[in-house]
């Protein structure tokens, strides 16, 4: 089954599309496994005059590996970020004089193994340096960076890296069939009946997704019911939050809302609030 067909992962601001961040769908042969390449549309000059701003991030259930190209002082910073299973937020600083792009590559849970040189085991809420999960490509898109002029003439470059360094060997068919069935399930499914629909023990279930995915199976599975949740809420005008309630197998809508917020670090109106200041005017 092509998993991405039936799950798509968004962040808190989906409609989001400025100079300074835009999401670009992948390749074909990419699309399984890459959620999307994000990042500035060209380098942006900042004079320092801006007022600082607060990103929030929520659980995507994604994995990301990020570059940041400083012009100014001639550096590249990357970074690769595991799966987070709680909300933050993110300051950015405009009081600085720099020139950057940012460059990311966005991967799905099930995506990352194809691609790296070490396990996801202890990648849960952590930042490593690029280079310790991806050595090769990381060294590869580098090379280009300073030599960017546009996103779209970078992802051609970077795709072709990908492919290139693509192991399909790495692909564990316990962890593929189990994550299939938390996702066809939209998350609302008993954990402890995962095991035998794949013909796997709790415990070694359990140490796959530790070591492929980086989070245990219930958490992805709570994860997975909030991104569903999450992307009817936003996107459904007619949506019916007692029809979720059942859908998504909370006890009452109490419940539901108390497991939205936890995730969200806001309401479901607060939530909706905060997207929609993103939302292009001549496309609404």
């Amino acid at each position: 089954m092509e998993l991405f067909k039936i799950y798509h992962p968004i962040t808190a601001v989906p409609f989001k599309c400025t100079e300074e961040y835009m999401e670009i769908e992948p390749c074909d042969a990419l699309k399984p496994y890459v959620r999307c390449f994000w990042g500035s549309r060209k380098a942006v000059k900042q004079d320092g005059s801006g007022a600082g701003t607060i990103d929030i991030v929520i659980p995507d259930t994604c994995m990301d590996i990020i570059f940041k190209v400083d012009f100014i002082n001639n550096k590249i910073e990357s970074c690769f970020c595991g799966i987070d299973d709680r909300s933050f937020a993110t300051y950015n600083d405009r009081k600085k004089s720099i020139t950057f792009f940012t460059f990311a590559i966005r991967f799905y849970p099930w995506g990352v193994p194809m691609f790296a040189e070490e396990s996801m085991r202890n990648t849960k809420n952590a930042f490593f340096d690029a280079g310790y999960h991806f050595s090769k490509i990381k060294e590869e898109i580098e090379k280009r960076l300073f030599d960017v002029t546009d996103i779209y003439q970078l992802i051609v470059v970077v795709e072709k890296i990908l492919l290139n360094h693509f192991k399909d060997r790495h692909i564990n068919h316990v962890v593929f069939q189990a994550v299939s069935k938390i996702l066809e399930s939209r998350g609302n499914l008993r954990i402890t009946n995962l095991g035998q629909d794949v013909f796997a023990s709790s415990r070694q279930l359990e140490r796959l997704f530790l070591e492929y995915v980086g989070v245990s199976p219930k958490s992805l599975a709570s994860m997975v019911r909030y991104q569903y949740l999450w992307n009817e809420f936003i996107y459904h005008p007619n949506f019916n939050i007692l029809d979720a309630v059942c859908r998504y197998g909370y006890s009452d809508q109490a419940h539901l809302c108390h497991d939205f917020k936890k995730y969200h670090t806001m309401s479901m109106s607060e939530a909706r609030e905060y997207a929609v200041q993103h939302l292009d005017p001549k496309n609404n």
